[in-house]
Protein backbone atom coordinates (compact mmCIF):
# COMPACT_ATOMS: atom_id res chain seq x y z
CA UNK A 1 0.00 0.00 0.00
CA UNK A 2 1.11 3.63 -0.94
CA UNK A 3 1.92 6.03 1.70
CA UNK A 4 2.64 9.53 1.56
CA UNK A 5 3.50 11.44 4.63
CA UNK A 6 3.91 15.19 4.55
CA UNK A 7 5.83 17.21 7.15
CA UNK A 8 7.38 20.81 7.68
CA UNK A 9 3.91 22.51 7.70
CA UNK A 10 3.68 25.11 10.66
CA UNK A 11 2.91 28.89 11.31
CA UNK A 12 5.55 31.79 9.58
CA UNK A 13 5.19 35.45 9.56
CA UNK A 14 4.74 37.40 5.96
CA UNK A 15 7.81 36.99 3.72
CA UNK A 16 9.47 34.05 5.83
CA UNK A 17 10.06 30.51 4.57
CA UNK A 18 9.01 27.26 5.42
CA UNK A 19 10.61 23.87 3.69
CA UNK A 20 7.67 20.92 3.05
CA UNK A 21 8.67 17.10 2.95
CA UNK A 22 6.78 14.10 1.73
CA UNK A 23 8.31 10.90 2.25
CA UNK A 24 6.77 7.83 0.06
CA UNK A 25 6.38 4.45 0.73
CA UNK A 26 5.27 1.07 -0.34
CA UNK A 27 6.22 1.48 -4.14
CA UNK A 28 9.17 2.38 -5.52
CA UNK A 29 9.67 5.85 -5.40
CA UNK A 30 11.33 6.82 -8.67
CA UNK A 31 7.95 5.52 -10.70
CA UNK A 32 6.05 8.91 -9.80
CA UNK A 33 5.64 11.62 -10.58
CA UNK A 34 4.78 14.16 -7.81
CA UNK A 35 2.55 16.94 -6.96
CA UNK A 36 1.84 19.67 -4.44
CA UNK A 37 -1.17 20.98 -3.70
CA UNK A 38 -2.97 23.59 -1.68
CA UNK A 39 -6.95 23.93 -0.16
CA UNK A 40 -7.70 27.03 2.31
CA UNK A 41 -10.82 27.02 4.09
CA UNK A 42 -14.28 27.35 1.79
CA UNK A 43 -11.78 26.79 -0.99
CA UNK A 44 -11.23 24.33 -3.74
CA UNK A 45 -8.39 22.38 -3.86
CA UNK A 46 -5.34 24.18 -6.19
CA UNK A 47 -2.47 23.14 -7.73
CA UNK A 48 0.87 24.69 -6.62
CA UNK A 49 3.81 22.20 -8.12
CA UNK A 50 4.96 19.35 -9.72
CA UNK A 51 7.57 17.64 -10.70
CA UNK A 52 8.18 14.63 -13.02
CA UNK A 53 9.82 11.08 -12.18
CA UNK A 54 13.50 11.98 -13.64
CA UNK A 55 13.30 15.73 -12.48
CA UNK A 56 13.94 16.74 -15.78
CA UNK A 57 10.30 18.39 -15.79
CA UNK A 58 8.62 20.84 -13.04
CA UNK A 59 5.36 22.96 -13.16
CA UNK A 60 4.55 25.93 -11.23
CA UNK A 61 1.23 27.99 -10.80
CA UNK A 62 1.12 31.44 -11.46
CA UNK A 63 0.73 32.51 -8.46
CA UNK A 64 4.14 30.79 -6.52
CA UNK A 65 5.97 31.04 -9.50
CA UNK A 66 9.43 32.16 -8.58
CA UNK A 67 8.74 32.05 -5.20
CA UNK A 68 8.54 28.05 -4.92
CA UNK A 69 10.96 25.72 -5.39
CA UNK A 70 10.10 21.62 -5.64
CA UNK A 71 12.66 19.24 -6.00
CA UNK A 72 12.80 15.55 -5.04
CA UNK A 73 15.68 12.88 -3.46
CA UNK A 74 15.28 9.35 -4.93
CA UNK A 75 17.26 7.69 -2.44
CA UNK A 76 15.46 9.27 0.48
CA UNK A 77 11.72 8.57 -1.44
CA UNK A 78 11.10 12.39 -0.74
CA UNK A 79 9.80 15.09 -2.55
CA UNK A 80 10.33 18.96 -1.04
CA UNK A 81 8.72 22.51 -1.53
CA UNK A 82 11.11 25.00 -0.56
CA UNK A 83 8.48 27.83 0.21
CA UNK A 84 9.52 31.97 0.38
CA UNK A 85 8.46 35.49 0.51
CA UNK A 86 5.38 33.88 1.90
CA UNK A 87 1.97 35.85 1.88
CA UNK A 88 -1.00 35.37 4.22
CA UNK A 89 -2.69 33.98 1.12
CA UNK A 90 -0.50 31.07 0.75
CA UNK A 91 -2.24 30.08 4.05
CA UNK A 92 -4.08 26.24 3.52
CA UNK A 93 -3.36 22.90 3.57
CA UNK A 94 -0.72 21.70 1.59
CA UNK A 95 -1.43 17.63 0.10
CA UNK A 96 1.91 15.95 -1.89
CA UNK A 97 0.28 13.43 -4.10
CA UNK A 98 1.65 10.73 -6.41
CA UNK A 99 0.68 9.63 -9.83
CA UNK A 100 1.87 9.69 -13.74
CA UNK A 101 0.98 13.13 -15.06
CA UNK A 102 1.18 14.64 -18.38
CA UNK A 103 1.89 18.75 -19.63
CA UNK A 104 -1.99 18.12 -20.32
CA UNK A 105 -3.18 17.42 -16.61
CA UNK A 106 -0.70 17.74 -14.28
CA UNK A 107 -2.70 20.90 -12.69
CA UNK A 108 -5.45 18.54 -11.66
CA UNK A 109 -6.05 16.02 -9.71
CA UNK A 110 -7.17 13.34 -11.73
CA UNK A 111 -3.85 11.76 -12.71
CA UNK A 112 -2.22 11.65 -8.85
CA UNK A 113 -3.43 8.11 -7.11
CA UNK A 114 -1.94 8.72 -3.84
CA UNK A 115 -2.46 11.13 -2.01
CA UNK A 116 -0.96 12.53 1.88
CA UNK A 117 -2.61 13.76 4.51
CA UNK A 118 -1.87 16.90 4.71
CA UNK A 119 0.10 19.74 6.52
CA UNK A 120 -1.31 23.27 7.79
CA UNK A 121 0.61 25.91 6.65
CA UNK A 122 -0.59 29.23 8.57
CA UNK A 123 1.33 32.64 7.15
CA UNK A 124 0.78 35.61 9.75
CA UNK A 125 0.16 39.41 8.52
Amino acid sequence: QVQLVESGGGTVQAGGSLRLSCVVSGRTFSDFDMGWFRQAPGKEREFVSAIDFSAWTRYYSDSVKGRFVISREDDKNTVYLQMGSLHPNDSAIYYCAAGAVTSLNYFTTIPYNHWGQGTQVTVSS
